[in-house]
C-alpha cells in the first residue's frame, strides 16, 4: 500500500487523516473503519496500492459506494477482489484491459461528477497517486492530500 487517507466533513470544514493500515486490507474492515469518522455526508477513502491502481470507498451508515480504478487488480489483490465481489462484477481474466469499476459519480456532490472521473481514469500513463491528488484537488482537499502523502509545498 502506498497510502491510505479517509476524508470527511466536519461541520462543513474537510478534514483529512492517515488510515489506519491494518485495517484497509479488507473491505468489511475498512467499512467499519469509515464509519468511525462523523462526516456530514459519510467518510471517503483514498487508497494506493502498490502505485498500481487505487480504491475510492464512500460509507454514510449502511451505504457503501466504491469505485476501482482498474478491475483487472482483483486478479492478484485481495482488497480489489473485495470490490469486484461486492460489484457482483465477474472475476478479469489476465487478457483483460484495464477499465474502471463501481460508481462514477462516487464524488459527484463534492465537486467531481462521473463525467470528470470517467475523464481522468482514461488517462493510462497516470499513477493513482496522480490521479488520487487530482480528485483531491477538485474536491478541495489538495493542501491536506499534499501534506499526508509528502508532496513538498513550493
Amino acid at each position: 500500500m502506498d497510502f491510505a487517507l479517509v476524508a470527511y466533513r466536519e461541520e462543513g470544514a474537510w478534514q483529512v487523516a492517515v488510515l489506519p493500515p491494518e485495517r484497509v486490507g479488507d473491505l468489511d474492515e475498512l467499512a467499519d473503519e469509515l464509519r468511525r469518522y462523523p462526516g456530514d455526508f459519510g467518510a471517503i477513502a483514498m487508497i494506493s496500492i502498490d502505485e498500481d491502481f487505487f480504491l475510492l470507498a464512500r460509507v454514510a451508515g449502511a451505504s457503501v459506494r466504491l469505485l476501482l480504478s482498474d478491475v483487472t487488480a482483483a486478479t492478484e489483490w485481495p482488497i480489489a477482489r473485495d470490490v469486484v465481489d461486492e460489484l457482483d462484477l465477474p472475476l478479469p481474466d489476465d487478457d483483460d484491459n484495464p477499465a474502471p469499476a463501481g460508481d462514477l459519480g462516487i464524488l459527484a456532490d463534492q465537486g467531481m461528477d462521473a463525467m470528470q472521473m470517467g475523464a481522468l481514469l482514461d488517462d493510462l500513463d497516470a499513477y493513482p497517486d496522480e490521479m488520487l491528488a487530482e480528485i483531491a484537488e477538485r474536491i478541495g482537499i489538495a493542501r491536506q492530500f499534499d501534506e499526508l502523502v509528502g508532496v513538498p509545498t513550493p
